[in-house]
């Protein structure tokens, strides 16, 4: 397919993203909910499916993962408010944000502390039961603190899986699938860390180095694992049991929302932003909240300058056909979990009319926030887990936004802002003092405000 560059940068959005310039822009139909997800395809029962798969397993996660024994099995993350640093965006701002500010920790995640987890980790177990099921080694109904025995262990042990990443997924599927005793192979991209190939080398994964970018990664495991029929390939571009793991996020969510008496309803808005890399992850995370929700979220996604990739597929209509490289981008990015240049055909097509709003933000910002955030509320986080930190100011202040969203003033007084974060809990002292030095240098630089 030609693309037609010059008519592509007649809409201003697309040529603002061209020069790596911020962007903040919103769905223009206004379709109910309920309609958009029916017309999305998916269907809701990948929800539960994946939520029971996780219940099931959560005996073997406390055998073989023991800090997740204080939740009997269940990987979830905390709900933490960030009263300290809504105060310091607001002086920064001159504006105070309506509602308040809340983080999703998904930075301390079990296992393997990000939102990949979610649906790497689902996605690993749902191949293992399948294989040990069709076996007759185990039933659905069975204790499955078995998988970590040993015969099972040397079922699973004769398969393989493989996947494309430039991190995060990456370290969730190989931790979790070598833990299982599953053959093991990541392939990363060159903006893959340093430490995370260590990590997975260090649990018996191998790692395959490509010098190029996300999707010469996945196309490299995508081919080799076509070639072995023992092999499962976890398709980030295009995964249901990656998409099924994020969704999960909105069940658990709502129980922690109420714990802390946080109201979600018509007049108690949840406005929720999330980091954005190939799609899956906020995707997923997005079909389970407005399933659970409806109307009363509003979900938006936050994506690097350089690496604009979801972004720009749906606001060109063209999805996966467009890269950001097309654009004449590099691609490059302190946030490399969201590094990815051609976005999900599944998310992008199917979720046009869930979405609610998308942004970009700039490297410095996030290295910004990734200071912020620790010296105001001592969390500390890889730099892609603060892209959606300065959203709910920029959401809450466009005046397009605040004039169709059909939020009235005590609406908005009543919302609650929760930005996702996505890695942290697993990143090494001496990387993470690393982002916090550069972090500060660029917090004395860039306007927060």
């Amino acid at each position: 397919m030609t693309l037609n560059i010059d008519k592509l940068l007649e809409d201003p959005v697309v040529e603002a993203m061209s020069q790596g310039k911020e962007t903040l822009w919103f769905r223009q139909s206004h379709t109910p909910t309920a309609q958009a997800l029916d017309s999305s395809g998916l269907n809701a029962d990948l929800i539960e499916d994946a939520r029971q798969r996780f219940e099931r397993f959560a005996p073997w996660f406390v055998r073989q993962f023991p800090e997740t024994s204080i939740s009997y099995g269940i990987i979830e993350s905390p709900v933490h408010g960030l009263h300290h640093l809504q105060a310091e965006l607001d002086d920064r701002q001159g504006s105070q944000l309506p509602g308040k500010l809340w983080m999703k920790r998904d930075d301390m995640l079990p296992v393997a502390g990000s939102i990949k987890a979610r649906g790497g980790i689902h996605e690993v177990l749902q191949v293992a039961e399948r294989i040990v099921v069709d076996a007759g080694v185990l039933k659905p109904t069975d204790n499955y603190a078995r998988f970590a025995d040993a015969d099972v262990r040397q079922v699973l042990g004769d398969h393989g899986i493989m996947v494309g990443s430039t991190g995060n997924l990456g370290l969730s599927i190989g931790v979790a699938a070598a833990a299982l005793g599953l053959r093991t192979t990541v392939h990363m991209s060159a903006d893959a860390r340093s430490w995370k190939k260590e990590l997975l080398r260090s649990r018996g994964v191998s790692v395959v180095e490509h010098p190029g970018d996300f999707t010469e990664a996945v196309d490299a495991g995508r081919a080799e694992a076509e070639a072995d029929p023992s092999v499962h390939f976890v398709d980030d571009e295009n995964s249901m049991a990656l998409f099924a793991g994020y969704s999960t996020a909105a069940h658990r969510l709502a129980g922690q929302l109420r714990a802390l008496e946080v109201r979600v309803d018509q007049e108690h808005p949840l406005m929720v932003y999330l980091p954005c890399g190939v799609g899956g992850s906020p995707g997923g995370v997005s079909f389970g909240l407005k399933h659970l929700f409806g109307d009363a979220v509003r979900c938006f996604f936050a994506e690097p300058t350089h690496s604009p990739a979801v972004t720009l597929g749906v606001r060109t209509g063209l999805h996966e056909r467009i890269s950001a490289f097309d654009l004449g981008l590099d691609g490059k990015t302190a946030a490399d979990g969201l590094a990815v240049a051609r976005p999900s055909e599944l998310v992008g097509r199917a979720l046009a009319d869930v979405v609610d709003g998308y942004a970009t933000v700039t490297d410095q910002k996030m290295l910004a926030l990734t200071a912020l955030l620790a010296d105001c509320e001592d969390i500390r986080v890889e730099p892609s887990a603060t892209a959606g930190l300065l959203l709910p100011w920029r959401v809450a202040g466009d005046p397009d936004f605040r004039g169709t969203s059909g939020l009235s003033e005590t609406q908005w007084a009543n919302a609650t802002h929760l930005v996702w974060s996505t890695g942290g809990a697993m990143v090494p002292e001496k990387e993470m003092d690393g982002y916090l030095l550069e972090g500060h240098r660029e917090l004395e630089q860039v306007q927060l405000g």
